[in-house]
């Protein structure tokens, strides 16, 4: 069972106030439905979710409906669960705001259906049971998607994601549009808009190993970094000295030039700091990193201009 399946089994018990169950099945039926002169139909894969939407024409409309199962061979499914409405068409569709009262079909709601914060969130329940999804956290990246074949229902729920803060876009895609998410902490807040705790802990436990891990992974990244870093200048630094030896005396240099070639040597794996350190306390004098770094620079520049 997917993870989205697992969402939408988890929310599709759960009760809310009227005005919320009104908006939800508006979204459902703006998405989904498939309306004609006297009669409604919603097609759907998962039976949880069309025996919600059935309980809540029942107690909302009390009007007749049938539900039967239809075998398809799409998306690996071997059945659809046919909703249709037969009477109270109209009266629905405009309780609905799907339709005006001059009977033009309406593509996103009425203000009243999504007044309230509770009422908005509602809205976005029923368009994720209709037609969204999200990727398991765990065996792929992070993204949550709402595929609508109206331009003007995308561009609504994408504004009422980000009008919460979601952060969603919209996409054009084939014959439909995609409403996404990418980000983690987003997609987490919306499982939890959702009401699925279960799912939602799921998520975070995956989310946390997988930030742990990364996190991991990009301290490594830097710990080897600044070794191959300091392997490089201290192969360069020790050639520098070796060019340094063939061009010049070295009993004639500098006694600094000369005391930071006899140690680089003696020490050639260390750093500018662990040679500062080694020097500070073998001659008893203190000398800084910068220090170290100032006299190799010496080094380089007169074995640059002699050659």
């Amino acid at each position: 069972m997917s993870f989205t399946t697992n969402i939408k089994n988890e929310i599709i018990n759960i009760n809310y106030h009227e005005s919320e169950l009104i908006a939800e099945l508006s979204a459902i039926v703006n998405i989904s439905a498939e309306i004609k002169r006297d009669i409604f139909h919603i097609y759907i894969e998962n039976i949880g979710v069309s025996r919600r939407i059935y309980k809540i024409l029942k107690d909302l409309f009390q009007a007749r409906i049938t539900l039967e199962k239809e075998k398809v061979n799409r998306l690996n499914k071997n059945y659809l669960i046919h909703i249709t409405v037969k009477d109270e068409n109209k009266k629905i569709l405009k309780s609905l705001g799907i339709i005006s009262e001059e009977g033009k079909r309406l593509h996103f709601p009425r203000n009243y259906i999504c007044d309230s914060l509770e009422e908005k969130k509602s809205y976005l329940r029923g368009a994720f049971l209709i037609c969204g999804s999200v990727n398991d956290p765990s065996t792929s990246r992070y993204h949550l998607e709402f595929i609508i074949e109206n331009k003007k229902t995308a561009e609504y729920i994408c504004n009422l994601l980000n009008e919460l803060n979601y952060n969603s876009k919209v996409l054009k895609r084939e014959k439909n549009y995609m409403v996404y998410i990418k980000e983690s902490e987003r997609i987490s807040d919306f499982i939890k808009l959702l009401n699925a705790y279960n799912a939602l802990f799921y998520y975070e436990d995956i989310r946390i190993y997988r930030d742990h891990k990364n996190m991991t992974n990009r301290l490594n990244n830097c710990e080897q970094a600044n070794i191959d870093k300091i392997v490089f200048s201290s192969n360069e630094q020790l050639e520098n000295i070796k060019k340094l030896k063939s061009i010049k005396d070295f009993d004639l240099l500098d006694d600094k030039i000369k005391e930071i070639c006899i140690y680089k040597e003696k020490y050639p794996e260390s750093s500018m700091q662990e040679l500062a350190n080694i020097i500070s306390i073998e001659t008893n004098t203190k000398i800084t990193k910068s220090g170290i770094n100032h006299r190799f620079r010496k080094i380089k520049e007169i074995v640059s201009k002699s050659e």
